[in-house]
């Protein structure tokens, strides 16, 4: 057995979630995963008022709390047979869009950047030449050498201080970081900026959603009434809209084209083969066929043969999970029985982290859920991939133009590259191997 390395917890999601990966030769050569946490809601829930279990479900999250509610909303007005407003589904739609504005700018600079920005190399850049590079990639509102020496300084601060905040416990100076100095540079003041405006955005949830981060407008029905929305508010909304989208496509698009551009061979390591969008952003009751992103089923990585989603399909299992033993059940189906006996709460051996045994094969409070039998990967690259695969123009769009500013092959969205790599398709010594 090779050496043990213990994750635990993950940062940077909700809930806790434990990962034990095991190295030999410098290569993952078996890994586990399990939740930590027992969360519980659906034992909250139980004897409530259904109309009321939008509240408690979007508090999955603090970040994507919307969509939580969303659909829990959704659930029982489907099961009901409640059609919504015209006026109902626009706000729900703004409200939605307005989370992803919000949502992927958060996760991409201050969940996902200080994987990729090595912040103490910022320090050896060059102002004059970071502040070059960034009116050569970015439309950025910002710049010029005595800003960027500005958040130089900045950053030696927090060096000198000993006290790093979000930057702090990273392995810097790692060789696995590609970024040079100036563009480390560029990302770190683009990582202040950004918390800057994802403040201003999450506004957005408040004019029409009362609150940020989790909303109180939705009802089984529709929407509540809106008091005080005029004109003004209504302005207020596309005047932070704007701002937020102008933001991603002249900082956030062109520093995403940028830092791939430097990892396009980590692309396509790990990840899954089935991929599985529900699709959303109906533009009429009628679902899914109006759906902006459409619905459907990816297998064995074939975009040639993108399925449509049928929903009977969908089960989850417990058998590995901290939980009475039981068929593997749709979710409208589902049960949540907690384990009371043969389980106890000690001291890891790895770790010195606290984490449940019980005497079964169980490991873990995440339940798996599973598409016709097999797991499936969901969230952003399966609503891509599912669209790009089902001909919709926009998605094909960016997608294509994206690929082809990296000069890379749509199968980058599945494999890791070869040496010929940086060459890209039309390179006849180009090489795939299976990531």
């Amino acid at each position: 057995m090779g050496k043990r390395i213990i994750v635990d917890p993950i940062t940077r999601i909700e809930g806790h979630l434990r990962i034990e990966v095991e190295i030999s030769k410098g290569k993952v050569t078996n890994a586990w995963s399990s939740g930590q946490m027992f969360r519980g809601i659906e034992i909250i829930l139980q004897g409530r008022d259904p109309r009321d279990a939008h509240n408690f479900v979007q508090r999955s999250c603090g970040v994507c709390t919307y969509v939580h509610a969303l659909s829990s909303v959704r659930a029982v007005e489907a099961a009901v047979g409640v059609k919504i407003p015209e006026n109902a589904r626009l706000i729900r739609n703004l409200l939605h869009a307005a989370q992803f504005q919000h949502d992927h700018i958060v996760h991409f600079y201050h969940l996902h950047a200080l994987d990729w920005v090595d912040v103490v190399s910022a320090l050896k850049a060059d102002p004059a030449a970071t502040a070059k590079l960034s009116e050569n990639v970015s439309n950025a509102p910002w710049g010029g050498t005595a800003y960027y020496k500005e958040v130089q300084q900045r950053l030696q601060s927090f060096v000198d201080s000993g006290q790093l905040g979000p930057f702090n416990n990273g392995y810097w100076g790692h060789p696995a970081y590609k970024l040079p100095p100036e563009a480390n540079l560029m990302a770190c003041a683009h990582y202040i900026e950004a918390l800057r405006l994802q403040a201003k955005s999450a506004k957005m949830h408040a004019i029409f959603g009362a609150k940020n981060p989790h909303i109180q407008t939705l009802v089984v029905g529709g929407v509540t009434p809106i008091r005080d929305l005029n004109p003004e508010r209504i302005f207020e909304f596309l005047y932070l809209w704007k701002e937020t989208q102008k933001f991603i496509e002249d900082v956030y698009v062109p520093d995403l084209l940028a830092v791939a551009s430097f990892y396009k061979d980590w692309g396509g390591i790990g990840g899954t083969s089935n991929f599985l969008a529900y699709g959303d952003w109906p533009s009429t009751n009628v679902e899914p066929d109006s759906f902006l992103i459409p619905r459907g089923v990816i297998k064995n990585r074939d975009l040639a043969n993108v399925g449509n989603m049928d929903q009977e399909k969908i089960a989850e299992h417990v058998r590995h999970g901290w939980y009475e033993d039981g068929p593997a059940k749709h979710p409208f189906m589902g049960e949540t029985k907690p384990l009371t006996e043969n389980i106890k709460y000690e001291p890891g051996e790895e770790s010195k982290m606290l984490f449940w045994k019980t005497e079964t094969n169980k490991y873990s409070w995440i339940k798996a859920p599973r598409y016709d039998g097999e797991s499936c990967e969901v969230g952003p690259l399966s609503r891509v991939l599912v669209a790009y695969a089902k001909g919709n123009e926009t998605v094909k769009s960016l997608v294509d133009g994206t690929l082809k500013k990296l000069d890379i092959p749509v199968e980058a969205l599945f494999f890791h590259f070869g040496p010929h790599s940086s060459q890209g398709a039309g390179n006849p010594d180009y090489r795939l191997r299976d990531g």
